[in-house]
């Protein structure tokens, strides 16, 4: 069963006539001010012994008192699971993640994750929200995330991510050849018919995809892409949509392109890459404890390398 934390505090002078849920981010800042107005209302969260709602103002001396679950991942179950770790200290861990692997348990995935891998490296992550995971990446993307070690640090790197003061940078081998760089600032929803598909929707959430080229090949762009947003499959419903399509993408990818005339190793190449060519290549963020600001950057996956160097050479061959 979860396991809650118990806190009170009084209103003090300087904070009177505040709206509730702003008092209590500033009274217990271990907690974001979403995690607390979800408690407000879930009427976990009193105000003298009632419940009250987050727009409520109140004044000096008025009690606070809050019971937050503490263990809300404890059905998960550890296991040993090879985890690829870049850094580690008393606040975080940063990882680098192979193809292949799922992040969350969920629906077909209850075991063998990222997440199951982490309880069993650090017990102590059962107190943590999601085992301290504040981002994802999909099951065949690889490259670098960040795990929170303390409620604290996970707090901190949910708000950087809300304000977007974490910069995510990645690479990916795109369809096409794109000229230059550019935004794609349009916003993504569900699919209105595939269930495990985003779409391009005019009601769904802000998205903001910044991309540059890095090399240009026949048939093919190598680019760096930075988030503004993390919507889900972000990355790839964007490149999508300006129809260059993430090579090996299973579920938005399309059609393979495969260059005229292009070279044996190229097209057995292509023809067996079967997840999206797509990468976390560094991630830059504030250290919720020392406040530095710290980046990490790993090796682009075997698999993706190789995919850049027959492209290269298949280039080469018609120059």
């Amino acid at each position: 069963m979860p396991m809650s934390e118990l806190l009170s505090d009084e209103v003090p002078e300087d904070l009177a006539g505040n709206r509730l849920d702003k008092i209590a981010a500033n009274l217990f800042p271990r907690y974001s001010r979403a995690r607390l107005q979800s408690l407000i209302k879930e009427g976990k969260l009193l105000v003298n012994g009632k419940e009250s709602r987050a727009k409520d103002r109140l004044q000096s001396g008025d009690r606070i008192d809050v019971a937050v679950e503490t263990q809300n991942i404890v059905e998960h179950r550890a296991e040993r699971i090879p985890l690829n770790i870049v850094y580690e200290d008393e606040a975080l861990l940063i990882l680098n993640k192979e193809a292949g692997s799922v992040v969350h348990p969920a629906a077909g995935n209850r075991t063998g994750t990222l997440l199951n891998g982490l309880l069993h490296l650090i017990p102590e992550l059962k107190a943590v929200p999601r085992a301290g995971i504040v981002h994802r990446l999909d099951k065949d993307t690889t490259g670098i995330m960040v795990v929170a070690k303390t409620i604290e640090s996970h707090v901190s790197l949910v708000n950087q991510l809300k304000q977007r003061s974490i910069k995510r940078q990645y690479e990916a081998v795109v369809s096409g050849v794109l000229t230059g760089g550019g935004v794609v600032d349009v916003p993504i929803g569900r699919h209105p018919v595939h269930r495990k598909k985003q779409a391009v929707n005019e009601v769904g959430k802000e998205a903001i995809t910044h991309y540059r080229v890095l090399d240009r090949y026949r048939s093919h762009t190598h680019v760096q892409l930075s988030l503004e947003t993390g919507r889900t499959h972000q990355i790839r419903v964007h490149m999508t949509h300006i129809n260059h399509r993430i090579v090996g993408d299973q579920l938005y990818g399309g059609r393979l392109q495969m260059p005229a005339a292009s070279s044996p190793e190229l097209t057995r190449i292509l023809q067996n890459f079967k997840r999206q060519a797509l990468h976390a290549k560094r991630l830059s963020l504030m250290h919720p404890k020392t406040g530095k600001q710290m980046s990490w950057e790993v090796e682009t996956a075997d698999d993706m390398r190789a995919l850049l160097y027959a492209l290269k050479c298949d280039h080469k061959m018609l120059d």
